[in-house]
């Protein structure tokens, strides 16, 4: 989605809120707070990295959680889940989740391909009518972000209703009529392009196949099974979030950000200075995001659920390899896309950003090495999403000062990556 973040392990975002100075530390909390007693050994340059970060791209709130076999588990809390208040944000924290909804809604699509109730290789006509190219664009290039198909959350007028009528419950019909009204823009297979419409179309698919709707779909294939008990998919007339959550922010407004969520130059200067607040946007309904970005959750959660996206635990053997080995290049280097899953460098799983909220979810196989953030700033004034600001920051951390992150392959339409990497198209 444009404004979602949608966006995966590879994809950029976690932004800054209203922070007075670059001297300053972030609004309300001094100082992070930890769930461990004991502290890893890297917690101080982590938690001296992020403040900073915070500071540079006015980043209200947000919760870092670390876990690694190697160099120990950790979780910290940040700055405010209210501007210009005294309201620290919280571990237990709720948020929405955006793109990160993608990878589940990929899940229940592989699962009902291990059931035989579907082929990856089955075109998108043989469940979906309408669907532009539907003969031959199939379920894998739907999930691979290879169908072509136009993405809604680029059309002006869609974009203008968002701003009109924030709270206005959207149904998946609605979303694809804007969708197929536009022109496909390239043959299926034939290029990258991340776009929400495919992963709209997949959950019809995923709730024609199991006969209910996509909640029940999800919580019984997913939630209920890895114990997530704080994680939850909303419905379409729904635009509250659990308790307790942050209140969320987010710079511009849906129709400003069609092209680029940077700011001018003189109000990123603004922004940073606390002299620009962004816009509540914290009970805008997600319904338009539906099963591309809708999902709700905690970083405990976001921490079980990475571990069994990209270690294995939802879907057999098998079927974990295949998701695996789709991971291809994306432009090059070591950012790559595949079946509902991202590559960020060492790390696989996915981001999301939505109005509000940027998350971001990241598990590296080889030495269990898990990284979750939220935030409560959908990108930060330069454009970049505010998780993968972060992510990018901490990354060095753990794998030396000399390593480049790569750019992001999930990041939402229109989101800007302000710190390329020296690889090609990353």
């Amino acid at each position: 989605m444009k404004t979602l973040a949608a966006s995966l392990l590879t994809v950029a975002v976690l932004t800054a809120s209203a922070c007075s100075s670059d001297t300053t530390e972030p609004e309300s909390t001094p100082s992070p707070t930890s769930t461990e007693a004991a502290q890893p050994a890297y917690v101080a340059e982590l938690q001296s990295t992020v403040e900073q970060l915070m500071r540079d791209n006015a980043i209200p709130g947000a919760v870092v959680q670390i876990s690694s076999p190697e160099r120990g588990d950790w979780t910290g809390t940040f700055g405010t889940s209210t501007i210009d208040a005294d309201d620290p944000i919280s571990a237990d924290d709720h948020f929405r989740i955006g793109s990160n909804t993608k990878t589940m809604t990929v899940t229940a699509v592989l699962q009902l391909v291990e059931e035989g109730r579907l082929s990856l290789d089955d075109p998108i006509s043989k469940y979906v009518e309408g669907v532009p190219n539907g003969d031959t664009i199939t379920i894998a290039q739907l999930a691979e972000m290879r169908s072509g198909l136009y993405s809604y959350s680029f059309d002006p007028e869609f974009n203008a209703t968002l701003d009109r009528e924030p709270e206005k419950a959207w149904t998946p019909e609605e979303l694809l009529q804007i969708a197929f009204s536009q022109p496909v823009n390239f043959p299926p297979g034939e290029q990258f392009e991340y776009s929400n419409t495919n992963t709209v179309l997949l959950g019809l698919v995923v709730e024609e196949l199991t006969g209910m709707p996509i909640a029940e779909a999800f919580d019984e294939r997913i939630f209920v099974p890895l114990g997530l008990a704080d994680t939850s998919f909303p419905a379409n007339d729904d635009s509250s979030i659990p308790d307790p959550h942050p209140q969320g922010y987010m710079f511009g407004t849906n129709v400003s950000t069609i092209d680029t969520f940077a700011l001018p130059e003189d109000e990123q200067a603004a922004a940073v200075a606390g002299t620009l607040k962004p816009n509540d946007v914290t009970d805008d309904n997600p319904s338009w995001t539906w099963t591309a970005g809708a999902a709700i959750s905690t970083v405990d959660d976001m921490t079980t659920y990475v571990k069994a996206l990209v270690g294995g635990g939802l879907l057999d053997e098998q079927m974990q390899q295949t998701r695996l080995d789709s991971v291809q290049s994306v432009g090059g280097g070591t950012a790559g896309y595949g079946l509902g899953m991202a590559l960020f460098g060492p790390l696989l799983g996915h981001d999301g950003q939505l109005p509000g909220f940027m998350t971001f979810m990241g598990h590296d196989p080889e030495t269990d090495l898990t990284i979750v953030i939220a935030t409560n700033l959908s990108t930060v004034p330069s454009g970049e999403g505010s998780a993968l600001t972060l992510v990018k920051g901490i990354l060095p951390i753990f794998y030396g000062s000399s390593y480049q992150p790569p750019g992001d392959p999930a990041r939402a339409p229109g989101a800007e990556e302000s710190t390329p990497a020296p690889t090609p198209g990353g």
